[in-house]
């Protein structure tokens, strides 16, 4: 027979543990993308739902525990008896009543929850800004169709305006995420979803792909900044410009397009032109790159252009070998070794001047 102490230390863990699992999750950073830190429109709408339902849930679940614990301490089995308590199986008013309690508790969640998804999904009216955003694997490519701007995984938008974001995918299921501006919309390759962001509050507000899409899954991130009306079209004037420096017929397009093969994934000089690979017209002016997950400088730029694979968590090893599997690799590959045998080996002289030229410095 097992006394009373042994019994104690056996549920002593079980209770503990859940408990200290919750206080750690509690204590996570403000890592900006706080989905109950609404600072969008779309957000404080998905808010205000979020709020009412998450307490009826609470209350449901707190009195369902209670009498689930009630029930076994008060209908325990004690030695010496073998009384059973009294069965209310086919009571006709008990029958009834957990049967309509429940559909009443769940009409009242779903009007609201309708209602909110049919705001979530109405055409924004007014100057409306049309953007189009492309998942790949592992970035996301923005376009501007009206100023035939072409960018990669940040988007600007301005404030105080409504934006209308046609959210597509060539390759696998993705989901765009920007927590603190609106709710997660999944990205299907041969669909076009919608989603409308607004904000009135200039920022930069983070965000990542949702939907587990590959070994670089956790590195697809994104970030919106929100300008002034008067910054966003000085921001835009400035990515309808071609390079700040020559492109064709310089030492750096014969590295680019001859040596390194670079122009067969990206474009220098076209910044309304979507390829294979980001647009690197403007990459200068971006804060992030490698799908947003490295801040844009000179040393991570460097290295990034000499040994991408390097950079990248969980790439495979055969991309420093070579071609490999499109899902196996980010796509850059490594240009510190001879292979395969015809891939030549970048100079650090080379890559400075690479990275001087995407940094637009002269």
């Amino acid at each position: 027979m097992i006394d009373r102490d042994t019994r104690r230390r056996r549920w002593l863990p079980a209770v503990l543990l859940p408990t200290l699992a919750l206080f750690l999750v509690s204590c996570s950073n403000d890592n900006g993308q706080n989905s109950l830190a609404p600072k969008g429109k779309s957000a404080h709408t998905i808010n205000n739902l979020f709020g009412p339902v998450f307490w009826v849930a609470a209350v449901i679940g707190v009195a369902v525990l209670t009498a689930t614990v009630a029930f076994a301490v008060v209908f325990r089995y004690r030695p010496g008896t073998n009384d059973s308590p009294k069965q209310t199986h086919g009571s006709t008013p008990l029958e009834i009543g957990w049967t309509i309690l429940p559909a009443l508790i769940l009409a009242v969640v779903a009007v609201p929850t309708v209602k909110t998804i049919f705001d979530l999904a109405r055409e924004p009216k007014g100057h409306v800004l049309d953007v189009t955003v492309t998942g790949k694997q592992w970035w996301w490519q923005v376009e501007y169709p009206d100023a035939h701007v072409v960018t990669a995984s940040e988007l600007h938008i301005p404030v105080g305006r409504p934006v209308r974001i046609d959210l597509r995918s060539p390759d696998v299921v993705h989901s765009f995420w920007i927590p603190e501006l609106a709710g997660k919309q999944d990205v299907i390759p041969g669909r076009t979803q919608k989603l409308v962001l607004r904000t009135d509050r200039p920022g930069t507000y983070l965000g990542q792909c949702a939907e587990f899409c590959g070994l670089s899954h956790a590195n697809m991130r994104m970030r919106v900044i929100a300008q002034t009306p008067a910054d966003f079209d000085v921001w835009l004037r400035g990515q309808q410009q071609g390079p700040v420096q020559r492109y064709e017929g310089s030492e750096v397009a014969r590295l680019t397009g001859e040596k390194y093969q670079c122009i067969n994934c990206h474009t220098f000089d076209k910044s309304s032109q979507a390829v294979y690979g980001p647009n690197l017209t403007h990459v200068g002016s971006r804060t992030t790159f490698a799908g947003g997950s490295q801040e844009l400088n000179r040393q991570n730029l460097t290295k990034w252009v000499m040994d991408a694979p390097s950079l990248v968590p969980m790439q495979s090893k055969d991309c420093r070998k070579g071609p490999a599997p499109a899902y196996t690799c980010v796509g850059m590959p490594s240009f510190t070794k001879n292979t395969p045998p015809d891939q030549p080996v970048m100079t650090r002289a080379d890559a400075d001047q690479i990275v001087s030229y995407l940094l637009g410095e002269r």
